[in-house]
């Protein structure tokens, strides 16, 4: 699991936020603060694996807070979670170290996307060993590569389609085939197979190929 400490003055939005990163399979939330000292005296004695933290807090900023914690040796993950869209902070926030940049009001599926990014980016990380420039570029694109949102669906592809199939295959103990997904989703195959191959250009989905005795070799798809 993911321990998550959410990090915003507003306390009704802070459990809503909470509340969607619960849904998040994977993710877990270990605490809430309102305040930059909440927070810190979190960090310093629970672990967190990640801080989805506002910029805009009562006692300093979320950036300040972020510099405090490097200077105290807390290297947690941070992804940015606020209503500040000014150039200026983005870029600072990229200097601190922010994972992602969340800008508010933001929905379920927004979120989501940076976290599945997240957990992607850690899979990664944990396989260890050497990279190779492709692996390199893989990595600096992991988090980016998650969002599914209508945006980065072409024209033509219904989000709730792909979230249906993104279901089947997170949810599955093995590989799947096309026609197994599209059943499993109450797709045709050909549907299925034309999102498989969305989000597999995206990075969410590995392809493998099972040969048999005779014939063509069966792909099978598996979530990343």
């Amino acid at each position: 699991m993911i321990d998550v400490l959410v990090v915003d003055d507003d306390v009704r939005v802070a459990g809503i936020n909470a509340a969607y990163v619960a849904k998040i399979a994977g993710f877990r939330v270990v605490a809430q603060a309102h305040t930059a000292a909440e927070a810190l005296a979190v960090l310093e004695s629970t672990a967190v694996d990640l801080v989805l933290l506002d910029h805009y807090l009562p006692d300093e900023t979320g950036l300040q807070l972020v510099a405090r914690l490097r200077q105290r040796g807390l290297h947690t993950d941070v992804i940015m979670v606020t209503a500040a869209r000014d150039v200026a902070t983005v870029r600072a926030a990229m200097r601190h170290g922010a994972l992602q940049y969340l800008v508010k009001p933001f929905t379920f599926a927004g979120l989501r996307s940076k976290l599945e990014g997240y957990a992607a980016l850690r899979r990664t990380f944990e396989v260890g060993g050497q990279a190779e420039q492709s692996e390199v570029d893989r990595i600096f694109g992991a988090l980016g590569a998650a969002n599914a949102g209508p945006a980065e669906l072409p024209k033509g592809h219904s989000t709730a389609t792909a979230d249906r199939v993104r279901s089947v295959l997170r949810s599955a103990e093995t590989p799947l085939s096309a026609q197994e997904v599209a059943r499993r989703a109450g797709l045709s195959r050909q549907t299925a197979q034309r999102y498989l191959k969305l989000l597999e250009r995206a990075g969410r989905v590995k392809l493998t190929l099972r040969y048999g005795e005779t014939g063509r070799p069966e792909h099978r798809y598996d979530w990343v």
